[in-house]
């Protein structure tokens, strides 16, 4: 009930200051684990991501903000994981590995943090790890103008326009039965891919 909840601010807000737009919502399957991987330039950007999404979306979150009074409960509350960037947290993994294993959606960012610049950085680690060991399809996410939005250290909502596309699933049978670095940097690669190529298509639409 509560991720309902904020699903649904989360939209009101998105439509009355970002005249937001939703394309390819029908590209999320309905059912079995799946995983969402989005650029990420705002707070916003989470929200934003898993509003329409028609199921729960299990959000792996900086460590930092579940030690954060009222909002650290409210997003435990919410389905949301911690992660401690900077290092390889098997725990998150783990946790985020066993959420899709068992059907669910699970929403992350594989840059690890926002980006002021609004340009694509590489994919850390964790998600190859978690594509090869969940074997579970991956749809990209673009999100456009989120940024705009909500800007970097501001409060305040701006109004703006945000479109969040979610593109067709990626699969990643090939690299499977493959072990090792290069196949975990060959899945942060396709992915980010993915979403620059939607991010190039919808950014000039706005």
């Amino acid at each position: 009930m509560l991720y309902w909840i904020g699903a649904s601010l989360s939209a009101m807000i998105c439509r009355i200051f970002g005249r937001w737009q939703v394309i390819g919502h029908e590209n999320i399957p309905n059912t079995g684990g799946v995983l969402l991987c989005g650029n990420h330039v705002s707070y916003i950007d989470p929200p934003a991501l898993g509003a329409r999404t028609g199921r729960p979306v299990h959000f792996m979150a900086k460590l930092e903000l579940f030690q954060i009074p009222v909002m650290g409960p409210a997003i435990r509350g919410v389905g949301a994981f911690p992660v401690k960037r900077g290092t390889a947290d098997r725990g998150a993994l783990k946790k985020a590995i066993e959420l899709l294993q068992s059907g669910e959606v699970v929403g992350m960012f594989p840059e690890g943090q926002r980006t002021m610049d609004g340009k694509l950085k590489a994919a850390e680690a964790g998600v190859g790890m978690i594509v090869l060991r969940s074997k579970v399809p991956v749809i990209p996410v673009a999100l456009v103008n989120t940024e705009k939005l909500l800007p970097p250290h501001s409060f305040l909502f701006h109004f703006s326009r945000v479109k969040v596309v979610y593109g067709k699933p990626i699969h990643l049978d090939d690299l499977y039965d493959q072990g090792g670095r290069e196949a975990v940097e060959e899945v942060g690669r396709r992915i980010m891919a993915a979403i620059g190529q939607i991010l190039d298509e919808y950014r000039g639409k706005c």
